[in-house]
């Protein structure tokens, strides 16, 4: 039987799939997969994979995939991140048969990307990327997809969606924002980016950007033409998002504690993860009960200050407190699952064409500013950490010590070496020129012992 393509694979493995949740490394594994199907979702995707990884050792995939096999988990989609064709194929071959596609990471804009060369990084190579694509469409059983980041150029991501297109590509998810668009910079998601791709394209697209309720998918569907929508932040804080609900922060947590007991094995820094995003507005108020969170070694410690948490938010609503009176400025009480918001960065750009500069600039001038005050409120918490270890710890690059560079090598030399060198270059001076340095304590006799103990293992001062 010959593989769906297009929107045959849609409609039929997917079965028409509008709700997805996306991708998300360490965040997105069997049980919260599980719970956000409960709530609406009809399509996820497992967390990235490294296709490196998988291929070479039988435990990273038995743990992250082979061991989450389960019914109720369709239709799933396996990602992965990786730059050369031949491994990505592998790594797919090992992976086909526990899911319904498999997806390439080019939207991952993170520094740990960077270094690996992969994600959002190969986004310029397309040469590369056409032979990944098209190596995987002729090697598979099942379709591949992609997910991208757009380019500033409108033009430039309609002619490298088509190009992925071309090479096989038989779904692509489209996140609205720029390789830069991260962190501080995040900004707003390009939808125009979206629909113009869609127009572009013949096969289905989903939309990645800007979905906080399901309100957004809606417009999102009706504004871009898309087949789909995925979210990540928002299904991270509300995993009822698609099901257009805001229920107690208590109830998602509770329930998904539950859902982590009955599919055992679950990693302890995922749920604590989860419960920090679920719970993170609440925990902005009862500080005290964030520390707990992060220092418990156990499923059943986590539960534990889940309920707590549940019963201090209980304690306010009888006492009937609102979020108007703790001032935080959000649209629901805190105990609301509801989305969190970044700060925009100064003069945000509809489609993130034009902030970075902004928003850099706003940078240097904070760093520049610690530098010269030095008091504990403008220094970086790294800064505090290391003043609350050593309260006498210099951060002035003006007072700190100014060291003389070996006159060989670069590094700093010694005080009163008499080669004004350091200490590996003026041993071998030393024995070069069966000399002494009382600073290093090297004499030449010791260097003579050294080398010759170096050049012959049998050598002996007995023989002498």
């Amino acid at each position: 039987m010959s593989k769906l393509q297009g929107f045959e694979f849609w409609r039929q493995t997917l079965k028409e799939a509008r709700f997805v949740v996306a991708p998300m490394v360490d965040q997105s594994e069997l049980a919260w997969r599980l719970l956000s199907r409960r709530h609406g979702a009809q399509l996820c995707y497992t967390p990235m994979f490294h296709a490196q990884v998988f291929v070479r050792d039988s435990n990273y995939r038995r743990e992250n995939l082979y061991n989450e096999v389960c019914e109720e988990d369709r239709p799933l989609i396996t990602q992965f991140c990786a730059n050369d064709p031949e491994v990505f194929v592998q790594a797919a071959l090992l992976a086909q048969d526990y899911c319904d596609a498999i997806d390439l990471n080019l939207g991952c804009p993170q520094m740990i990307a960077k270094r690996g060369h992969y994600g959002v990084f190969l986004q310029d190579e397309w040469e590369l990327l056409e032979k990944m694509v098209r190596l995987a469409n002729e090697k598979l059983s099942v379709p591949i997809t992609c997910k991208i980041r757009v380019f500033k150029d409108i033009e430039k991501t309609v002619h490298y969606a088509q190009m992925l297109e071309k090479a096989g590509c038989q779904l692509l998810t489209v996140h609205g924002r720029t390789k830069d668009q991260k962190g501080a910079m995040t900004g707003i998601a390009s939808w125009e980016h979206i629909k113009a791709v869609r127009k572009a394209v013949g096969i289905p697209v989903f939309a990645n950007g800007n979905i906080q309720h399901l309100s957004d998918v809606e417009r999102c569907i009706q504004e871009t033409g898309v087949q789909g929508v995925m979210s990540a932040e928002g299904n991270l804080h509300n995993p009822a998002l698609f099901e257009g609900r805001s229920p107690p922060v208590w109830e998602m947590a509770e329930e998904y504690l539950e859902v982590v007991k009955q599919h055992p094995p679950c990693t302890l820094s995922f749920v604590r993860a989860h419960l920090f995003k679920l719970w993170h507005h609440t925990l902005q108020i009862h500080q005290d009960l964030r520390e707990d969170l992060a220092k418990v070694k156990t499923l059943e410690g986590l539960a534990d200050v889940s309920k707590q948490l549940r019963l201090r938010c209980q304690e306010e609503i009888a006492r009937g407190k609102g979020v108007e009176e703790k001032g935080s400025g959000l649209p629901l009480p805190h105990w609301i699952c509801q989305p969190y918001v970044r700060p925009a960065p100064k003069d945000a750009v509809a489609n993130g064409n034009g902030q970075a500069s902004e928003v850099k600039k706003t940078v240097c001038q904070k760093r520049a500013l610690e530098d010269s005050d030095r008091t504990a409120d403008t220094l970086s918490k790294n800064k505090q950490k290391k003043r609350s270890r050593n309260p006498n710890k210099n951060f002035c690059p003006e007072q700190k010590p100014k060291y003389i560079k070996c006159d060989q090598c670069g590094n700093p030399k010694g005080n009163k070496c008499v080669f004004n060198l350091c200490r590996g270059c003026c041993k071998k001076k030393a024995y070069k020129e069966v000399a002494d340095c009382p600073r290093h304590f090297i004499n030449s006799g010791q260097g003579l012992k050294n080398t010759s103990q170096k050049r012959n293992p049998t050598f002996s001062w007995r023989s002498l």
